[in-house]
């Protein structure tokens, strides 16, 4: 053997083990992610934004379907809340990251519901699993509502991961009537691809090309160590099987999940409906553009009434 065909040999087998372990240490990180801790602070946020509204704060708790615990804070109006909303955190946040959105719909009267994810906050979970198994906690949760406070309709409103899983709760039956998702990713592999791009800066072309085997080793892995094929994370198949009515908002300027993602659900759903929201970065609708947000989102849920 030549010591040309050495060294490409040689320089081969670095960049297959190179990525071997890179795809490992991406599946333990992307299903492990830090944990938030619910503080005396948050608490205290929550209570006040009861009192601002004149509701109750409660909090609750389900079984899920794999026996872990989940956890959550229900706001209540004292009278007059005829429909409630489940509203959806983010990766590595918890419930509290949520309760701008709850005052807001406070103020109108609904009643909200603001679970920690599995694996996030108070709630329990070993792993994070971007809406393979918290679809069926969300469709939990929205049951859960209906049976204890009866509402006319139960909504869903969640941003960048938590848009995703509630995203992938649509796709069986269920009792919500129309749904929002801001910033969420068409599907996993798809923003793994962004990932390695921002990692070197470089867009997604290069996690589709050079370190992709990093990407294929991380599901490889996922599924031989934890039995997890996240293969199934795809909120875009989600949305074209379901028919509740989806609002699909993201800032145009996203620098977390590219706007790209939006646009590819909407692309292979045309009844869905995009706003993009210029000079938005991620999840940042509701603080650009505030008045138009609340505009939208009200109106959103009050043109849909019925599941």
């Amino acid at each position: 053997m030549t010591r040309p065909v050495r060294r490409a040999t040689l320089v081969f087998f670095l960049y297959v083990f190179s990525c071997v372990v890179a795809g490992i240490l991406v599946a333990e990180g992307t299903l492990h992610p830090q944990r938030r801790s619910l503080g005396a602070s948050d608490l205290a946020e929550a209570q006040q934004a009861g009192r601002h509204t004149a509701v109750k704060l409660q909090d609750v708790s389900l079984r899920a379907s794999d026996g872990i615990l989940l956890r959550a804070w229900l706001l209540q109006p004292d009278v007059g809340a005829r429909n409630a909303v489940l509203l959806l955190h983010g990766l590595s946040d918890n419930r509290i990251g949520m309760i701008g959105y709850a005052k807001l719909l406070l103020e109108h009267d609904y009643s909200v519901l603001l679970p920690d994810a599995r694996a996030h906050g108070q709630s329990e979970g070993p792993v994070a699993t971007y809406g393979l198994l918290e679809r069926q906690d969300i469709r939990d949760w929205a049951r859960w509502l209906k049976g204890n406070l009866h509402p006319q309709c139960v909504y869903g409103l969640g941003e960048s991961m938590g848009a995703a899983q509630l995203l992938q709760s649509l796709d069986d039956e269920n009792p919500f009537c129309a749904a929002v998702a801001e910033s969420p990713f068409a599907n996993l592999r798809e923003i793994g691809y962004d990932r390695v791009g921002q990692i070197f800066h470089t867009g997604p072309w290069l996690g589709r090309t050079l370190l992709r085997p990093v990407i294929e080793v991380s599901f490889l892995y996922a599924r031989w160590k934890y039995g997890l094929d996240l293969q199934q994370v795809s909120p875009e198949a989600s949305v074209f099987a379901t028919s509740v009515p989806v609002l699909l908002i993201h800032g145009q300027i996203d620098s977390n999940i590219p706007v790209r993602h939006s646009r590819r659900i909407k692309s292979l759903t045309p009844r869905t409906v995009l706003w993009e929201v210029p000079d938005a970065d991620h999840c940042g609708a509701i603080s650009t553009a505030p008045d138009e947000f609340e505009h939208r989102v009200l109106d959103w849920f009050s043109s849909h009434r019925s599941p």
